[in-house]
């Protein structure tokens, strides 16, 4: 690691550092895929994704650094902030609506979507979320790649509104509420986002079972660590499908 070179801390890949206005991430077989994605949002003028800036000399994905607040404890923003990231959502969605994916496009798929009509982020939440003075901004683009608006929005919701065991129901029912407006999802689809918070975290929960079964990391110490939250949180989105979906109703 070079002089000027400074590894970031938290949850993040093994190999990602910061170099002046510059982060660097380890590229794979998917990079050139979220390249292009990425140009394609500053192209567009999504402000929301740092924008690439090709290789460097080891190889290594070039990214703008976006200052600011990162890695919020998941289920403290206000009402307000819960909204601004609904809306962030959609804006990227259609954004990415008219993203045309390379040919030879590879991308890195971590847990399988329900469907796939556009192209999504896939770990939308307080841990990948900057505030930043340009406003809300999504990092770490690795899992980027198809899926759905619904099965993006269910985890995006779960995670920014801190729907979980310990919260009250009714308090969660809110919350998620405020990010689905903001989003301004359609009423006819909104039944089907309540039974989707359910199925979501319990792919979560598959995934990384496997990974804990096949020895494959970082899933096998994310599942000693947190597979018991993503189990019960499974538990209580599927027992309160009814409550959500009159949240998100009435």
């Amino acid at each position: 690691m070079g002089p000027q070179e400074q590894p970031l801390t938290g949850n993040v890949t093994t190999g990602v550092v910061r170099v002046g206005d510059t982060v660097r991430r380890p590229a794979g077989p998917w990079t050139d895929a979220v390249d292009a994605l990425l140009r394609h949002l500053h192209d567009v003028g999504f402000p929301g994704a740092p924008r690439p800036l090709g290789r460097d000399a080891q190889g290594r994905q070039v990214l703008e650094y976006v200052p600011g607040e990162a890695g919020a404890v998941e289920g403290t923003y206000p009402l307000a902030e819960l909204a601004g990231i609904g809306a962030l959502l959609a804006d990227l969605h259609r954004a990415t609506a008219a993203f045309v994916p390379p040919a030879a496009a590879a991308w890195q798929r971590v847990i399988p979507p329900d469907r796939e009509d556009l192209v999504c982020h896939h770990d939308a939440a307080p841990w990948n979320l900057v505030r930043s003075p340009r406003g809300w901004v999504l990092i770490d683009w690795d899992g980027a790649g198809p899926g759905s608006r619904l099965w993006e929005l269910a985890y995006a919701a779960q995670s920014m509104a801190g729907m979980r065991p310990e919260r009250p129901p009714r308090e969660s029912a809110v919350r998620l509420r405020a990010v689905v407006d903001g989003y301004g999802l359609p009423e006819v689809d909104r039944p089907a986002l309540a039974v989707m918070l359910g199925r979501r975290t319990a792919a979560m929960v598959g995934m990384l079972r496997r990974g804990a079964t096949e020895g494959r990391e970082p899933w096998a110490r994310i599942w000693t660590e947190d597979g018991p939250y993503w189990r019960a949180t499974t538990r209580y989105l599927a027992a309160h499908v009814a409550l959500w979906e009159r949240a998100l109703l009435d």
